[in-house]
């Protein structure tokens, strides 16, 4: 047999038999599944209340993709137990990329480290696509509070042990507060909330006296003049505030921070995230948004790949284990 009839026998044996058949019709549908994406309806599954950094920004990158892929994107608000309820409804959606969800600090880095069985696993349940951007936190008081910087808070609550009382509604807003009582030395109390809505009212009410909050969901407060900054967590200070201190001034290396990002089920088709990435990444680099994140939201951002996406999301898993660590919060 001549080595062209040869080529032709094994060509011909593959197309053939059920192998070679199944090789590119799996082909072809992972490229139809990228390349017709979307066809319909997107929803993004924010597991926090509306008026949070990830309901912001959920909504401000949602624009942009349905704008750009011609399909409808609503948000879904799914609060409660520190984003558990929205994580787990996102995981039982089916993984065809029509269900998202925003992904922050809380669902995929804190909460592992913080409850027994949170009910999911973040780096098995999910894949990261996007990477919105990165900050840190305030610690803010009330307007009229007594309290005018740092070491007067912390002046009070050494003499006046268990007297005051910070607000939570997510691990970046309840961790800093506990890291910052023990490397203080003093004793004050968290009082949980559902919603960061509620969080303020109480604040500026005076059922709490302080509470951190990350600095895309504390900017507009401040900004108003209704709540006072007394200092960020941050690694430096940051240009939109340049005479706000860092709490590492005070304690050195005392930073936290976070992400927010758009996560999908893990078994979504690979051309699927990839198609999701890029327009990610378009979003956040397209001059109003990017302007906005810098400098409305003081949000650090860049696009990533999908690689450097699930990279980073161990890094904050690895990096919020240890700030839990520090605040010796027990798992629930």
């Amino acid at each position: 047999m001549t080595p062209f009839r040869m080529s032709l026998s094994r060509r011909s044996f593959l197309i053939a038999s059920p192998l070679g058949a199944a090789l590119p019709l799996a082909a072809h549908r992972a490229a139809a599944q990228g390349n017709g994406y979307p066809a319909k309806a997107i929803r993004i599954i924010v597991p926090f209340a509306p008026g949070g950094s990830g309901d912001i920004t959920a909504r401000l990158v949602g624009k942009y993709i349905e704008d750009k892929a011609g399909q409808p994107v609503v948000i879904e608000n799914k609060p409660g137990a520190n984003g558990i309820v929205g994580v787990l409804a996102a995981k039982s959606a089916p993984a065809d990329g029509y269900t998202l969800m925003l992904a922050t600090t809380s669902t995929n880095a804190a909460n592992i480290h913080m409850y027994k069985n949170p009910g999911y696993d973040p780096e098995k349940d999910f894949q990261v696509v996007g990477v919105i951007g990165s900050s840190g936190a305030f610690l803010v008081v009330p307007a009229d509070s007594p309290y005018r910087s740092l070491a007067e808070l912390l002046a009070y609550a050494k003499a006046n042990p268990g007297k005051l009382n910070f607000g939570y509604f997510n691990a970046s807003s309840q961790v800093p507060a506990e890291v910052l009582g023990k490397r203080a030395d003093v004793d004050w109390q968290g009082v949980a909330y559902k919603a960061i809505g509620n969080a303020w009212n109480d604040l500026y009410s005076g059922a709490i006296q302080f509470m951190f909050v990350d600095l895309t969901a504390g900017r507009g407060q401040v900004v108003a003049s209704k709540a006072r900054p007394l200092a960020l967590t941050l690694p430096q200070r940051s240009p939109l505030y340049p005479d706000l201190p860092t709490l590492a001034e005070s304690f050195p290396g005392f930073t936290t921070t976070g992400f927010l990002a758009v996560a999908v089920a893990k078994a979504t088709p690979r051309p699927i995230q990839e198609k999701l990435n890029a327009l990610i990444n378009e979003a956040i680099s397209s001059p109003d948004i990017a302007n906005r994140l810098a400098n409305e939201f003081a949000l650090n951002s860049k696009p990533l790949t999908l690689d450097q996406c699930a990279a980073q999301d161990r890094e904050e898993r690895a990096k919020w284990a240890d700030y839990v660590k520090i605040a010796r919060i027990e798992p629930q």
